[in-house]
């Protein structure tokens, strides 16, 4: 991944976040229960931090080699944790029962996690 595809996957991640964020503010506000909308909006949260954590990693001057990686991570992890708390918290809205969805929230936290050890890692390789 190039700056520009970083970029653009920040942006992408980052406006889809509060378009998410509104919606649960505002749509879901009375359609969901206090769980539920809670869970929504821990995934907005994470969406949105990690939308963030691409933007810096994407204007940062330092060149990590795990940077594609690392992203990638970010990406496929939020896809999984968020995606998958979005759909659970709405599924009785939608009449769908969608509790399969349940151990692929951990998994997308999992990649999250690694994807920041690499970062941490990486970074520790940096020679100043």
């Amino acid at each position: 991944m190039n700056a520009r595809s970083l970029l653009i996957t920040a942006g992408i991640l980052g406006g889809t976040a509060v378009v998410f964020g509104a919606f649960g503010a505002h749509a879901l506000k009375e359609a969901l229960d206090p769980d539920s909308l809670n869970s929504f909006n821990t995934a907005v949260r994470y969406q949105m931090w990690h939308a963030l954590a691409l933007l810096a990693l994407a204007a940062s001057p330092v060149k990590i080699k795990q940077l594609k990686n690392i992203a990638r991570l970010w990406l496929f992890g939020v896809l999984l944790f968020s995606g998958s708390i979005y759909l659970l918290s709405i599924d009785e809205l939608m009449n769908v029962n969608l509790s399969f969805l349940g151990p692929i929230t951990p998994l997308g936290g999992l990649a999250l996690i690694v994807a920041w050890i690499m970062l941490i890692v990486s970074a520790l390789k940096i020679k100043e």
